[in-house]
């Protein structure tokens, strides 16, 4: 068994085995190897210390040096080189009081989270599997790395990345780490939201969204929040959100899309989501069960007051969850969208022939009413995209 390890990590490995130091690559890049995925990172564990390992190598960042790590540049790439370590003990439920360095990599190995990620890698020694994290592989589970309680106890955000990462891999969880869920999930009062929804986004972005289920079965949710746990009692079959593109906008509207717009962002803006994507899910959700009429005004309307990305988006997310008998209503909206947009009509306020400047310079005074007149020629364009011609629309406003 071999894992093609890149090159710049690999003469990390070897310059620190050089020196007289062990060095792996460690964690999720071995478990994605594995598995045959490509790994998004490649961290380096290693005996030396962090002094050392920054004596070793001419360009470094301190990214976490209190924690023993140093992200060694190489090749304009960073690769996060960490020392052995015993972490102390867990006085909050999320970071350890103290971190020990050590120089046995199974002491480091046996303080992970789990097996499949408490596996190590060298081109020279092969692979180090203390817990059976391949054998886990396997089997297709998520097991706790020794006592379940224990590690739970000590970090309970692992609680969401044990339910995460069954969703990513389609794993099932193991029976004594699932019992240990239930217990401990008070413990994610003590956690930051942003890290909440960091793990719950990559759970929905996963291929397998509607594993969020667990996280109510396992009676996490009432500790995410109330709104939270309240969504989830008025789930609808969550397996459809798959079928979105793993956009978190997307899939965060799929989730709570039987939800009133505005309980949506509450439940958003408390778990801190970015501002643009509340606005792409409360858009989504507010407008996803109403109709569009087979009507190009009507279209164009709708388009006029979304960008181009959320209409689209919009419209995907229609065609996954509206009725049978709007479907084939959806997809001559899709055709006359398209005709709509080759045609070039007007459909942005920006793109009317005639502009306010203009109009004041005809003698419209600035305000309110200038407004008003804009847009009601903008309504004339969007039902006749033909009069959108500067010599017509002066006319029409005269009238107005």
């Amino acid at each position: 068994m071999k894992i093609q390890i890149p090159e710049a990590a690999e003469k990390i490995m070897e310059q620190l085995n050089t020196h007289g130091f062990e060095a792996y690559v460690v964690g999720g890049c071995v478990r994605d190897s594995l598995l045959g995925r490509e790994p998004e990172d490649w961290d380096i564990t290693t005996s030396a210390k962090p002094e050392q390992v920054k004596e070793i190598f001419p360009r470094t960042v301190d990214t976490g040096i209190q924690h023993g790590t140093v992200t060694v540049l190489i090749d304009r790439m960073g690769y996060e080189v960490t020392t052995y370590r015993i972490d102390g003990e867990y006085e909050d439920g999320r970071h350890p009081k103290s971190v020990e360095f050590t120089g046995n990599l199974l002491e480091d190995l046996k303080r992970r989270d789990f097996t499949i990620n408490a596996m190590a890698y060298s081109s020279r020694e092969g692979l180090v599997d203390a817990f059976d994290g391949r054998k886990d592989l396997e089997r297709g589970i998520v097991r706790c790395v020794g006592n379940a309680m224990d590690r739970f106890t000590e970090d309970a955000l692992r609680i969401l990345r044990a339910v995460r990462f069954c969703a990513q891999l389609g794993f099932d969880m193991e029976g004594e780490t699932e019992q240990a869920i239930s217990v401990i999930a008070p413990n994610l009062a003590k956690v930051s939201k942003e890290r909440i929804q960091v793990e719950l986004t990559k759970l929905l972005l996963s291929a397998h969204p509607e594993r969020i289920k667990a996280v109510y079965e396992n009676g996490i949710g009432h500790f995410i929040s109330e709104r939270f746990e309240q969504a989830g009692k008025s789930q609808a079959e969550a397996g459809s959100v798959r079928l979105l593109p793993p956009r978190k906008h997307m899939r965060w509207a799929g989730f709570l899309r039987m939800e009133d717009s505005g309980d949506a962002v509450a439940i958003l803006r408390d778990l801190k989501l970015d501002n643009e994507t509340i606005e792409g899910v409360r858009t989504l959700v507010s407008l996803w069960k109403n109709p569009i009429p087979a009507h190009k005004p009507a279209i164009r309307k709708v388009m006029s007051s979304l960008s181009d990305e959320l209409f689209d988006d919009l419209l995907c997310f229609q065609e996954v969850f509206c009725r049978e008998e709007y479907r084939e209503q959806l997809r001559e909206v899709r055709q006359y969208s398209e005709e709509i947009r080759r045609a070039g009509d007007c459909i942005r306020l920006k793109d009317l022939a005639v502009s306010g400047r203009e109009l004041i310079v005809a003698g419209r005074k600035p305000g309110p009413e200038l407004g008003a007149l804009l847009n009601s020629l903008f309504e004339a364009v969007l039902t006749c995209p033909e009069c959108n011609d500067r010599e017509y629309l002066m006319e029409l406003a005269k009238k107005l």
